[in-house]
């Protein structure tokens, strides 16, 4: 297997090979004897206190890279000369705590079972944009496996980046694997304010391969690169990047991004599949979470839009291009809304369920869309709570695959501005189930519209200022509801666009208005009106 890193490519002379063989042994045999590696424990010399980790005995040779590399622990010198030289298969590089400065980017590629670890308190310091080197545009930290020679067995924990510096900004971690994939517990401080790309992108090659980033955090965001010393990309970096090339199953959990201007976490368009777990996500453009691949999950995250830029959308969800897309346990909250707060473009199965969106802001805004181009979706045990303008909570594009909402709650005491009902639907064939929805907010808001034939309503409460429910389409059938205008309009509206409605066993507490629409049916209903 050939290898390449910063200082020996793959095109190395057997001279070469030979001297990294001599350096190897002897670093075993000071981490065998003088480091003090044994069931798991770490004693860095005989000046230091004894420290311990799991990964330790996951590798062959453990390197110090202060006291056996002669790393600078002050910030000083770049270490990254010494990353390129000690390097190599079954190998853990090590830092103590201090600060490291990065002047270039660390690259290596091809690897079996390659790690760097963090004690505590480790800190890295790259270069600013102007001094940084790097003659291609890379700025990157570590680039860890390429598309054409991925890495195997990658380990990146326990480290701290400063890019607080003016015009610092560098991508930390490009790992690409084909299984094995570990990044943990890196921290970014600081306004990415380079240009150039953004902190993270990550892939894993091989569909049974699979990886995890957990507790990635870049929560300052990003410069726009019209306010930034860089001008090759479009608007800006995106928080973390996981496209392309992402074939197996990879893991987000519990991480933080911040404004960035181009997607917070955009994984949308690798065949592998996304999971998403915990973590929160914010004020990005396009999305804070842009989501594809293969039967995906978000679940337990909270994404917010609390800062809206007229810059373009900004939605908190974008789902896209994928089979199935599952949105689970997550808080979903557009104060201050810049674009839809859950939207859906070419998938095939969307679920949500066990979720709070909450919408705020002066103008309309939907706080789910699911487009046209969106098959089969079930909407379940959900609350909407609308504060906005107006807008819809849930809009129901046309196109085809049925649509159950069931056992959701709809509150808030948003205006009509634009849009007036809770819930809007353009498709036929889609079913409502116990619903509470409660719409009091403004005079002509509205619990739900149907405009396409072949719904159904079965039980729930419909409550709005204006008419509750009202109806546009043909065989729509009404069971078991109970509906209520605050101020006294019919609980129902019928058009005459719409025929064959069938209304049974339900509460109208303001009776029907009809206007014009053929062969009504009703059975067995109560009216207070």
């Amino acid at each position: 297997m050939k290898r390449t890193n910063g200082t020996h490519r793959q095109d190395d002379t057997r001279d070469d090979a030979v001297g990294r063989s001599t350096r190897r042994t002897f670093v075993r045999s000071i981490g065998a004897v003088g480091l003090g590696v044994a069931g798991g424990q770490y004693v860095a010399g005989t000046a230091s206190a004894e420290w311990s980790s799991p990964h330790l005995d996951d590798y062959g040779t453990v390197v110090d890279m202060v006291d056996d590399a002669g790393a600078d622990p002050t910030g000083e010198e770049s270490v990254t000369p010494l990353l390129e030289e000690y390097a190599d298969d079954d190998t853990l590089l090590l830092f103590p705590s201090g600060r490291y400065r990065m002047h270039s980017q660390f690259r290596f590629t091809g690897f079996q079972n390659f790690g760097i670890l963090g004690k505590s308190d480790v800190t890295l310091v790259p270069d600013d944009y102007h001094a940084f080197d790097d003659d291609d545009w890379n700025y990157r930290l570590f680039r860890l496996g390429v598309s054409y020679n991925p890495g195997t067995d990658l380990l990146v924990k326990n480290l701290t980046v400063d890019q607080t510096a003016e015009d610092t900004g560098v991508r930390v971690v490009e790992a690409v694997v084909d299984d094995g994939l570990h990044v943990e517990d890196v921290e970014i401080i600081g306004e990415h304010d380079s240009g150039a790309w953004g902190p993270g992108r990550f892939a894993v090659t091989d569909q049974d391969g699979s990886g995890v980033v957990r507790n990635f955090s870049a929560a300052d965001g990003a410069a726009w690169t019209e306010d930034a010393p860089a001008d090759k990309l479009w608007r800006g970096p995106s928080g973390i990047v996981c496209n392309d090339f992402n074939r197996g199953t990879m893991r987000f959990e519990n991480c933080s991004l911040g404004d960035f201007p181009d997607n917070g976490l955009y994984a949308a368009n690798g065949s592998g599949q996304i999971i998403v777990d915990g973590g929160t996500y914010r004020n990005s453009q396009t999305a804070s979470l842009r989501i594809g691949g293969t039967d995906s999950i978000v679940r337990n995250a909270t994404v917010v839009v609390d800062d809206a830029r007229d810059r373009g959308n900004q939605h908190a969800i974008r789902a896209e291009n994928s089979n199935y897309i599952r949105v689970q346990n997550c808080d979903v909250r557009v104060p201050d809304p810049n674009g839809d707060a859950i939207s859906t473009f070419d998938v095939d199965l969307f679920l949500l369920e066990n979720s709070t969106v909450t919408t705020g802001g002066d103008e309309a805004v939907h706080a789910l869309h699911l487009g046209d181009d969106t098959g089969v979706s079930r909407i379940k045990t959900s609350t909407f709570d609308h504060g906005a303008a107006g807008g819809f909570s849930v809009w129901i594009r046309d196109g085809e695959g049925e649509v159950n909402v069931e056992d959701c709650t709809f509150v808030g005491d948003g205006g009509h501005v634009s849009a007036r009902a809770a819930v809007r639907c353009d498709r036929p064939n889609c079913t409502f189930r116990d619903l509470d929805v409660r719409q009091t907010g403004s005079s002509r808001r509205r619990a739900i519209e149907l405009h396409a034939d072949d719904c159904m309503l079965i039980g729930g409460e419909y409550v709005g200022r204006e008419n509750p429910i009202i109806n546009y389409g043909d065989d729509t059938w009404i069971e078991s509801v109970h509906a209520d205008s605050v101020d006294d309009h019919a609980s129902v509206l019928l058009y005459d666009t719409g025929s064959g409605v069938y209304i049974k066993k339900s509460v109208l507490e303001d009776g029907i208005q009809n206007r014009g629409s053929d062969d009504l049916k009703l059975w067995d209903n109560t009216y207070s009106a």
